[in-house]
């Protein structure tokens, strides 16, 4: 119970075993068309619980990276930062000639529905690869390894999608990355989950984009994405693109500053 290893994996089981069992179950006794947002958010509840228990009973420590003290205000940072860096990514691919802007959809309240699925998606991420994997490897190694050996994983757990390059690959490291310099700066998955779920929303539903390989619907914007793939992402979406990889990483660079810098502070 003490190798890091076992703790990594009783961790992201614990966080990500109510996820598909809840949509086998929902399945089995609910028909289709009633299946929908309610799953997701059970499961979100559960996502909670499982990630909490995990915490306590394993680690056995208070989960204070899900304090709800302060939640709002970290929340709305990261949803105004994953929102922001989608808006600016389509900006200067917009610049360069690759995304072409053809108009607005009106707007509807099934461009909500995907929220639960997203909450959901961004929830259970963060605990998997911030909280259980960065935090045990952390506490294991330090931090930048932590940092290091987690972005991978997360970077390698997207390989299986739909479109994946070398390039996609990339981007979602550097994406780790990012995240878990926004958990080393705040100790808070809070920010984390928000920046998740709104670089996934605003992709799907807002830019009507391709998220991981996985096409998007008809979002509030019209537009399209044309050129090489180096600019556009190609079958994985803007996620593959040299541009989303740059600006990431600038992101990145930045807040790894503010963590590693408050580090210091502290110790001083």
């Amino acid at each position: 119970m003490t190798h890091p290893l076992v703790r990594i994996v009783l961790g992201v089981v614990l966080t990500f075993a109510a996820v598909p069992l809840t949509m086998i179950v929902a399945s089995k006794l609910v028909d289709k068309p009633y299946r929908i947002v309610w799953p997701q958010l059970l499961a979100a509840v559960l996502v909670w619980f499982g990630y909490r228990f995990y915490v306590r009973r394993i680690e056995k420590r208070q989960a204070t990276e899900l304090a709800t003290s302060g939640m709002a205000r970290e929340l709305g940072i990261g949803l105004l930062l994953g929102a922001g860096l989608v808006a600016l990514t389509f900006a200067v691919l917009a610049a360069l000639g690759a995304y072409r802007f053809e108009g607005v959809n009106t707007p509807n309240l099934m461009l909500l529905v995907p929220l639960a699925e997203l909450a959901l998606v961004g929830m259970a991420e963060e605990m998997m690869f911030r909280g259980v994997v960065f935090g045990v490897t952390e506490r294991s190694l330090g931090s930048k390894a932590a940092i290091v050996i987690s972005a991978l994983v997360f970077g390698l757990a997207h390989m299986p999608n739909e479109g994946v390059s070398l390039l996609a690959v990339g981007v979602i490291i550097a994406y780790g990355v990012l995240q878990a310099a926004l958990y080393m700066k705040t100790r808070r998955l809070w920010i984390c989950i928000g920046t998740h779920v709104a670089w996934n929303y605003c992709l799907s539903q807002v830019f009507s984009a391709t998220v991981s390989g996985h096409a998007g619907a008809d979002g509030l914007l019209r537009g399209e994405l044309t050129g090489n793939a180096m600019l556009t992402g190609g079958a994985f979406g803007v996620e593959g693109s040299l541009i989303s990889l740059l600006l990431i990483a600038a992101v990145a660079a930045f807040w790894l500053r503010r963590a590693f810098a408050g580090r210091v502070v502290a110790k001083t």
